[in-house]
């Protein structure tokens, strides 16, 4: 494994507040994973007063909170400090994906249909228009430069209600449709894919003005390793921080409501800062942001 510096450091976190009539379960995952490519220095949770929450690792190893929201008003804040990589996302250029038969049987439930990546509706597709291409690396950037050029991104368009096969029907989505469209097309040819939902800072990339949210986009397992793609932006990017990963959006989902609830508010934030200015807990001061611009700012 080659050496990763973690010599950026970003902030990321949410504040979220729901309105239930009465107590009602929910889930949580907002904290982020382990992973190699950042580490949490320091980091935040609170459910808000009097709303205790359990915490256990679900089947695809997100770090998960269930909490019961109480009659009326429910505050739930998190925050982090993360230490994140200045080297933009390895693609796995010149690697052979693993024959099926090879593959760990822990990843095999990556290679199969879920509820929004419907592979088995789209193989005839997929292999119409991918089929010709080399598999591998450059198969799956073909399906995200399809992917991209060919589904147009509409700012809240998205529904909880459409798969793959849909969304390229409509030719519209959001980003998690982006990565629900190239998960499904990439499973078609064996692929392992999975859905990933994280923070991505506009680190060596111009802000687009729009407000801070969380991201979806997927990786792909090639020749032992996961590689991250994104068909949304479909260029590699600097800074993820992976929040969830699973078949598709219900594992990657930041909350799940077992009942009636009402988000009433909802603030992100995600942006590089420098770790001696800004602490856990501070106000969120995008006037501290080191990042926004197509120049990569160092700590």
């Amino acid at each position: 494994m080659n050496f990763i510096p973690l010599n950026l450091t970003v902030r990321v976190g949410c504040r979220m507040v729901y309105e239930a009539p009465v107590a009602t379960p929910i889930l949580f995952v907002l904290r982020p994973r382990f992973d190699e490519r950042h580490m949490v220095c320091s980091e935040k949770l609170t459910f808000g007063f009097g709303l205790p929450a359990y915490e256990f690792q679900d089947s695809h190893g997100n770090i998960t909170h269930r909490a019961m929201l109480l009659p009326g008003r429910n505050e739930i804040f998190h925050d982090a400090i993360v230490a994140v990589s200045s080297l933009p996302d390895p693609q796995g250029q010149g690697i052979v994906p693993q024959p099926i038969n090879f593959l760990p049987t822990d990843l095999l439930r990556y290679t199969l249909p879920s509820r929004y990546c419907d592979s088995d509706k789209l193989r005839d597709f997929a292999w119409q228009h991918f089929g010709q291409v080399l598999h591998g690396p450059q198969r799956v950037q073909a399906i995200c430069d399809w992917v991209h050029k060919n589904i147009e991104y509409r700012f809240a368009s998205g529904r909880p209600d459409l798969s793959a096969s849909e969304i390229i029907g409509r030719r519209y989505g959001v980003c998690r449709d982006f990565a629900h469209c190239a998960i499904a097309l990439c499973r078609a040819f064996n692929l392992p894919a999975r859905y990933v939902t994280g923070h991505l800072p506009d680190i060596g990339f111009t802000d687009p003005g729009t407000p801070m949210d969380f991201h979806a986009y997927f990786e792909v397992y090639l020749g032992g390793s996961w590689f991250n793609f994104d068909a949304r932006f479909n260029v590699p990017r600097i800074g993820r921080i992976k929040v969830a990963h699973g078949l598709d959006a219900v594992d990657g989902a930041l909350s799940t409501i077992y009942g009636e609830a009402t988000l009433s508010y909802f603030e992100v934030w995600a942006y590089q800062v420098n770790p001696l200015q800004v602490s856990v807990g501070d106000p969120v001061d995008l006037s501290k942001r080191l990042d926004g611009t197509p120049k990569v700012r160092l700590n």
